[in-house]
């Protein structure tokens, strides 16, 4: 009975892939038919989708009333979709990043990020580390309005494409992409349950789990679209895909998370409020002349694997 959960561990991974591939394959189709641009349909559809298992773990987290589960899993996500996903992106193929990128999506995501920050710390109010539900209700805000100027500003883009969709291959692009959502989403929750099983297994405390499994494993899906669409040199889906997936964590899951309970934040050091910082910002740095390139994606997963290490050593101490 010990090996099954890894064997289920390699039969998820390779359902992964191919959810994965479904996922980006109707995500083109329908970027293609109705003229939006990929970052769009990426943050959006592809994004939004992939970041449904994060949403699931941080709403059961605030229902248990576990704080450190729903806010630490957002944390960890953010942290592993830039330096472990992107990287990753970047040393397969360098990553583009538009004019557009520059000037709203990368800023909005660092923003968001030092907002929560304060609202973390409450900066505004004073007193214990808490996200309120008024403090909710602004993220959710702001999630909505991210979703409104992406969606108008994506359909404003003229993008330019000589294939002609028909009703039949949008029809069967929509219906990749919710198969490939849902098979990514089920598949990656029962890899994160055999990974969580091997990981006690090995005497490994939940705290630690929360922010490395938990977060890593939630964030499967973003990692599996974003590797399969660069693999396809589609690399503007995939970084829409990790900056939407980032803004949807911090403003509609922790917005949603707080409505629940006010979420408490004690078990999260301002060392990985620190990192999540950095790893909204970093892209913006490195891409400044329009690409992510490989220097750059060997640097952001090297930072990847010193953040690890710095988990590791204080899991040991």
């Amino acid at each position: 009975m010990e090996f099954l959960p890894y064997l289920y561990l390699i039969i998820c991974l390779v359902v992964i892939v191919f959810s994965a591939d479904a996922l980006v394959a109707g995500a083109v189709t329908i970027a293609k038919r109705f003229k939006i641009s990929d970052f769009v349909i990426g943050a959006v559809i592809v994004g939004v989708g992939t970041s449904f298992p994060e949403l699931v773990v941080s709403s059961i987290g605030a229902i248990e009333g576990n704080s450190d589960i729903a806010i630490g899993n957002v944390v960890g996500s953010n942290i592993f979709n830039v330096l472990g996903i992107l990287s990753l992106t970047a040393l397969i193929m360098p990553v583009a990043v538009s004019k557009e990128n520059k000037r709203f999506d990368l800023p909005f995501c660092i923003g968001l990020s030092l907002l929560t920050l304060l609202l973390v710390f409450n900066f505004f109010t004073g007193g214990t580390e808490v996200i309120s539900r008024i403090d909710g209700l602004i993220l959710l805000a702001i999630f909505a309005l991210f979703m409104f100027f992406s969606l108008k500003g994506g359909k404003n883009k003229e993008v330019e494409s000589d294939e002609v969709v028909t009703n039949k291959q949008l029809a069967l692009g929509v219906g990749k992409v919710v198969f490939g959502l849902a098979a990514l989403i089920i598949s990656s929750r029962f890899f994160l349950d055999n990974a969580i099983l091997i990981a006690k297994a090995w005497g490994v405390n939940e705290a630690f789990i929360a922010i490395t499994l938990v977060a890593c494993g939630t964030s499967l899906p973003e990692l599996a679209a974003s590797l399969v669409a660069a693999s396809k040199k589609n690399t503007q889906l995939a970084l829409g895909n990790v900056i939407g997936s980032n803004i949807f964590n911090l403003s509609l899951i922790l917005g949603a998370a707080s409505q629940i309970t006010p979420l408490t934040s004690s078990g999260i050091t301002f060392v990985d409020y620190a990192v999540m910082i950095f790893a909204a910002i970093i892209p913006l740095v490195l891409g400044i002349r329009g690409k992510l390139n490989r220097w750059a994606g060997a640097f952001m997963f090297l930072c990847f694997v010193a953040y690890n290490a710095y988990l590791i050593l204080s899991q040991i101490n």
